[in-house]
């Protein structure tokens, strides 16, 4: 293995480490941040804001994207808000109180110490933010409005209507411009990154195309960050754009990185529900949502398909409210998932195929009235009404459950850097800090607290050691690298098949959803283990296999999309054997097989309370990844079961 499988957590009590860490950290001082070159992959609200800091410190970044601008990273598209322990309802919060709900939230399955930090850090991002002219909600006075979300019994998340997500990347965009205008960071967009380059186990540069002229380059430098997102859209359909791939993060653990707990794999609870098989990706609909509506569906199965309205108050089964009583419609994600997919497995479901429940906000409506509806909500009923000609005001919203969210990741420790020196990875891309299932609104805190907080505290102490170690992009690795690149590229476009695409990405996604989704179990992933490097081998094949069109020399989207694809099909076959091996249920892992008698998560702390952590031993199809497992101790929670009644 490359590197150590050490997580560096600091000693010392929990509300200290973090302060003690950055004390004894070593430093870079001013006048020698120059002289060190940084590259930031992603320019979402993990990477835009790493990449604007670093500059503003004096650092030289590049950032590259492979959208046409850093203002249409995936981040834009978070809607219901951004979690901190500001306590300004006065409700009891703190950030003890955050940390823990995030810990519980996670059924135990992430590192304590990182947790802590993120709570601990939480509320200066609120205030970098309002700095920024970021415009959330404010109540009448003008003080900082707070809204409720699953898994907390306190407001704690700042929120922007349904636009949170995007105003908050408004908010890092004009703070990266700044540093663009000022010459410490130099931006890349259409140009995505296909290898890390490793130069005496250390992460020296990467290999990039340009995606509008297909140009192959290489760029060296001391230090890589990659905040690249999650991997969702192994699925095919979720709720990502579709653009978000696995390539980056799967090619660095090909190139030696771990990758840590890739079953984890979140499902929201809260997306309009899929409709066709023309459809490419599924549209959420915020968990904000879930403060003033209700969930339910009708009690009788003959029932469901009449329209809602005529279905009376006591003919109405709210589910959630009847099972989780102290959270009711803000039971976590994972939880109401699983809940709205056993009552339609149980023929309640309403809408086609009865693959839905109703979201319903006519008691909101009667008791706040339809304009502060409007005012909290309005763009997502909108954005509701016109993909389903549907208008919830008068009628409730259908909603099922999507893959969302990504909770696995590459493995970093508490500096955020991976077991490759040199590697740093940030934000979703990450495994770090939401276990086995992630709170609703902690996202963006997550990308923002590693951005803003913490790398430019964590990065320095490597740097520090690197002084003049920079290679030439004519190192023979660099060379080496970007021939492996080139010989990829000419075998997709050699392929020359029948097959589109999507075809096999929509195949290898019913796979991964029917097999490793909301439910898993031995028989299951066994066969999807079974089906998918037969699906692997078809893409490739040259009798049946997918068709490139075009060449590499020049703008090729079926190209792109094709590299990506194929990575999705040997990252799947990791996520299964995670899953496989994981033999417990906890947070969204929910193995059949291991469910209290209420039909809840059964974890087993005395054998898996621990990072799954796999390292890359050759082609999958004849050698198999090893596992290294991180356990997890708790100083400071009690591993108890998890209950939100």
């Amino acid at each position: 293995m490359i590197g150590n499988f050490d997580a560096r957590t600091p000693s010392g009590p929990l509300d200290r480490k973090w302060t003690s860490h950055k004390d004894h950290s070593r430093l870079v001082s001013p006048n020698n941040r120059r002289k060190f070159e940084v590259i930031v992959v992603g320019s979402g609200l993990a990477g835009g804001s790493a990449a604007a800091t670093l500059g503003e410190l004096g650092y030289r970044a590049k950032c590259f994207c492979y959208q046409d601008s850093a203002r249409r990273a995936h981040s834009i598209a978070a809607q219901g808000g951004i979690n901190a322990a500001k306590n300004y309802q006065n409700d009891g919060d703190s950030v003890y109180r955050l940390f823990y709900d995030t810990i519980k939230g996670g059924d135990f399955r992430s590192r304590e110490a990182n947790v802590y930090r993120l709570a601990e850090v939480s509320s200066n991002i609120i205030d970098q933010c309002v700095a920024q002219g970021v415009p959330f909600a404010r109540e009448y006075g003008g003080l900082l409005a707070n809204r409720s979300f699953g898994g907390a019994q306190v407001s704690r998340t700042f929120y922007a209507r349904g636009q949170t997500g995007q105003q908050l990347l408004l908010g890092c965009y004009q703070a990266l411009c700044r540093q663009i205008a000022a010459g410490t960071v130099q931006m890349f967009p259409q140009t995505e990154m296909l290898d890390v380059v490793l130069v005496d186990g250390h992460a020296k540069g990467i290999v990039t195309r340009n995606l509008r002229t297909g140009k192959i380059d290489n760029v060296a430098a001391d230090a890589i960050v990659l905040a690249t997102g999650g991997y969702g859209n192994v699925f095919y359909l979720s709720t990502n754009a579709r653009g978000c791939n696995v390539t980056a993060t799967y090619r660095a653990y090909k190139k030696g990185a771990l990758f840590a707990n890739p079953c984890f794999t979140q499902i929201h609870p809260t997306c309009i529900p899929h409709s066709g098989d023309y459809q490419s990706k599924l549209t959420l609909m915020s968990e904000s949502l879930r403060n003033d509506g209700r969930v339910w569906v009708p009690k009788q199965k003959e029932d469901a398909k009449k329209p809602p309205n005529e279905i009376p108050e006591s003919d109405r089964d709210y589910y959630l409210e009847r099972k989780y009583p102290s959270y009711g419609n803000l039971a976590p994600r994972d939880i109401s998932s699983r809940a709205a997919k056993e009552v339609c497995d149980e023929g309640r479901g309403v809408g086609p195929g009865g693959r839905g429940v109703y979201l319903d906000f006519a008691d909101a409506i009667k008791r706040l009235g339809e304009e502060t509806i409007r005012e909290r909500y309005g763009n997502l009923f909108e954005v509701y009404q016109k993909i389903t000609g549907e208008n919830a005001y008068q009628v409730p919203m259908r909603i099922y459950p999507a893959v969302h969210y990504t909770m696995g990741g590459l493995w970093v420790d508490y500096n955020l850097m991976s077991n490759i020196p040199g590697l740093f990875v940030i934000g979703e891309a990450n495994f770090s800090d939401h276990g086995a299932n992630r709170l609703g609104a902690s996202a963006l805190m997550q990308g923002l607290a590693d951005g803003y907080f913490i790398l430019p505290y964590t990065l320095p102490n490597y740097l520090a050691g690197q002084m003049g170690k920079r290679p030439s992009n004519d190192h023979a690795e660099f060379k080496k690298a970007e021939r492996d690149i080139r010989a990829k590229i000419d075998n997709l476009l050699k392929i020359n098949g029948k097959r589109s695409l999507d075809s096999i990405h929509r195949e290898l996604g019913t796979v991964l959803w029917d097999k490793c989704g909301m439910a898993r179990n031995k028989n299951g992933l066994e066969e999807a283990l079974r089906k998918i490097p037969d699906l692997r081998e078809r893409f490739w094949s040259r009798d049946c296999g997918i068709r490139v069109p075009g060449d590499g020399e020049d703008f090729n989207q079926s190209l792109e999309r094709a590299g990506r694809v194929a990575d999705f099909l040997e990252f799947a076959e990791l996520m299964c054997l995670d899953a496989l091996a994981r033999d417990e249920s906890c947070g969204a892992h929910f193995r059949d097989e291991h469910q209290t008698s209420e039909g809840e998560a059964l974890r087993d702390d005395e054998n898996f309370a621990d990072v799954f952590a796999w390292e890359f031993q050759g082609n999958p199809a004849t050698a198999g990844p090893k596992l290294h497992r991180e356990p997890l101790h708790f100083e400071t929670v009690h591993l108890t079961q998890r209950s939100y009644k």
